[in-house]
C-alpha cells in the first residue's frame, strides 16, 4: 500500500512565511511538518510515498531527496504553477500510486492518528471506494463537513449539530478518481458529495490530537506544544 502526501498548495493564509518556503517544510517542534508525516509513515510500515508539489517544489525535493534518509522511497508528482487542487493532483499522480487503495495525507496538518489503521480500511471487501478520517470541528471551522452514521459518511446539511470536520487524511481506491482526467484542475469535495450519494464512502472519528496548520498563529502554537512535549511519546513518533 502506498501513501501520498499533498504538498502542492500555495499556503496563502501562511504568508509571508510561504513566500520563500513551501508550507510542508515549515517547522514545528524542530521538524518540518512533512517530516513528521514521513517518520510516522515509516514507523507504521510504509515504504513507498508519492509527494505532489507546485509552489517552490524544488525545495521539497532538495530537502527530502529520494526518501532513503527516512527508510522510504519517495516519488514526486510535479504540477504546474497554481497546482491542480486535491482531486486533480491525486488523479494526475495515479500512475505513481498503482492499482491498490492508497493513503492520502494533507501536508499541512499534524495528527497523531495511527497510519497503520489505513490498512484496515483498504482491506474492506464492500462497496466503499473511499474512507475518511473525521475530527471534532475546530474553532476556525465550526460548521464541519460531514457526519457519520456508524461507519457510513453522510452529508451534514440536514443535521448540522452532528457535523464533523474532514481531517485531510483518507484512504482512496484509484477508480474513485476515474472521472478526473490527468492534468485537470478539480477540488475533492464534488467527488465526495457524489460518493456520499452513491453510498460508497465510509469514515471514522478520531478523538486524538489534530491541528490544521493554516495560519502563522496556529503554526506557532503547534511549535510550542511539540517543543514542550516528550519526544519519546508514541503519539509524536
Amino acid at each position: 500500500m502506498k501513501a501520498m502526501i499533498l504538498a502542492a498548495g500555495r499556503g496563502e493564509r501562511l504568508r509571508p512565511l510561504t513566500d520563500t518556503t513551501p508550507k510542508p517544510l515549515l517547522h514545528a517542534g524542530g521538524k518540518a511538518l512533512i517530516v513528521w508525516h514521513l517518520q510516522r509513515l515509516a514507523a507504521a510500515g510504509w515504504r513507498e510515498v508519492v509527494i505532489n508539489h507546485a509552489h517552490l517544489g524544488e525545495q521539497i525535493e532538495a530537502a527530502l531527496g529520494d526518501g532513503r534518509a527516512f527508510g522510504l522511497h519517495i516519488a514526486y508528482s510535479r504540477e504546474p504553477v497554481g497546482a491542480l487542487e486535491t482531486a486533480g493532483g491525486i488523479a494526475t499522480a495515479l500512475p505513481l500510486l498503482g492499482e491498490q487503495p492508497f493513503l492520502v495525507v494533507n501536508g499541512d496538518i499534524w495528527c497523531d492518528w495511527d497510519f497503520a489503521r489505513a490498512h484496515l480500511a483498504a482491506q474492506a471487501l464492500d462497496r466503499r471506494r473511499a474512507h475518511l478520517l473525521l475530527v471534532d470541528n475546530p474553532p476556525h471551522h465550526p460548521a464541519g463537513d460531514f457526519r457519520l452514521a456508524g461507519e457510513t459518511l453522510l452529508s451534514a446539511a440536514d443535521t448540522p449539530s452532528e457535523a464533523l470536520t474532514y481531517a485531510g487524511i483518507g484512504v482512496f481506491w484509484p477508480d474513485f478518481f476515474a472521472s478526473v482526467p490527468a492534468g485537470m484542475v478539480m477540488k475533492l469535495r464534488p467527488l465526495l458529495d457524489e460518493g456520499i450519494a452513491q453510498g460508497i464512502i465510509s469514515g471514522e472519528r478520531h478523538h486524538g490530537r489534530w491541528v490544521d496548520v493554516g495560519t502563522p498563529e496556529r503554526l506557532a502554537a503547534l511549535d510550542m506544544e511539540l517543543a514542550g512535549a516528550p519526544h519519546a511519546s508514541p503519539a509524536l513518533l
